[in-house]
């Protein structure tokens, strides 16, 4: 059959009789050397043709004499551009920036978010004065905080940085704190929540509780051990049907003791606390029944809030190189401070 000859190229095979019956997708990832889903993606994009016509299932099963052919475009190059976006910095020297970082930023490219992120903004403002280790795509990253969250961040620009607060990390010597705003309160004020952390079976975008690992590390080798200890700080309203005394809404404070990813998201909602407008891990619909007056504002100020309720209000450190101790803390930014103050309107009881 004859292909049009765009950028890229096509690898092309014939079918045989023992190929029959083996999904598409399957199939052509064994001989392209390409990852199903990058077949996946192909396919979808309409890239991929049997006897000319283009398949449009996954799923479909390949037919014995049929001529399959996948085109496969250019690579393109993802290494990382400077970009001038404002950064809010709160200390920097030759050896690293601490920051407070806004929600809505994302940390490192990756895909879906190859620029606009906070390695484009480092590479505009340092130059080439950054981090290796973290390699092209992560310069200077040591940890991160997810796209939605806010707070304190520390972005190494010397390899011997880099190393040093990276020990420290491993050795959970950070100190660390977190606010966020969480439906309901937890069973004691303040307490330790203690587990295994894996990816989820059923949601690869998630994390999830090993089973039978609450505070039993060893119950399980699965997984990642997270330790999270939180205080309650405040409660906002009384809710219905409740004893007195339970808020409708609390403000926690967690302090991380290990760094797992989403692990205050996942925590809080393992122990029936899921933060406010957590698109993973908390099931807003499932906020406030009542149809009371100040209920229905807060659910719509819940609502147009669009992120998770979480900020990083503290970051401590030795510093690597002139060993001084150092500790920055940030306020919530605007969004959550205008929140709290809808939820300050609840009536206790």
């Amino acid at each position: 059959m004859t292909l049009p000859k765009p950028d890229g190229h096509w690898q092309i095979r014939t079918a045989e009789d023992t190929d029959a019956g083996q999904r598409v997708d399957r199939w052509l990832s064994g001989w392209t050397e390409l990852s199903r889903a990058r077949v996946k993606a192909l396919i979808e994009a309409g890239q991929v043709r049997a006897n000319g016509d283009i398949v449009g299932k996954v799923t479909g099963k390949i037919v014995p004499e049929t001529e399959y052919a996948v085109f496969v475009p250019p690579p393109v190059d993802d290494t990382p551009t400077p970009e001038d976006i404002p950064l809010s910095i709160l200390f920097e020297d030759d050896q690293l920036i601490v920051l407070d970082k806004p929600s809505g930023l994302t940390v490192h490219p990756a895909p879906g978010s190859r620029a606009g992120t906070l390695v484009n903004a480092l590479l505009h403002h340092c130059a080439d004065s950054l981090s290796g280790i973290g390699g092209v795509m992560r310069p200077g990253i040591v940890h991160r905080l997810d796209k939605d969250t806010s707070g304190v961040m520390i972005v190494a620009k010397t390899d011997v940085a880099h190393r040093g607060l990276a020990k420290q990390f491993a050795r959970h010597s950070i100190e660390r704190a977190y606010v966020c705003l969480v439906r309901g309160r937890p069973h004691l004020r303040t307490g330790t929540v203690t587990t295994r952390l894996a990816r989820s079976v059923h949601d690869r975008k998630k994390q999830a509780v090993v089973r039978g690992t609450d505070d039993d590390l060893d119950a399980s080798d699965h997984g990642r051990h997270a330790v999270t200890h939180y205080e309650t700080l405040r409660g906002f309203g009384q809710k219905r049907g409740g004893s007195v005394g339970t808020p409708v809404v609390s403000e926690l404070e967690c302090r991380l003791e290990t760094g797992r990813t989403h692990q205050i998201r996942v925590h809080m909602a393992h122990i029936g606390c899921p933060l406010l407008g957590d698109p993973l891990y908390g099931n807003q619909k499932a906020f406030m029944s009542d149809r009371s007056p100040e209920e229905m504002r807060v659910r719509d100020a819940v609502a147009a809030f669009k992120r998770q309720a979480l900020h990083a209000r503290l970051l401590g450190f030795v510093h690597p190189v002139t060993k001084e101790a150092m500790r920055f803390e940030t306020p919530p930014p605007d969004d959550y401070r205008a929140l709290v103050g809808v939820l300050s309107g609840l009536p206790r009881s």
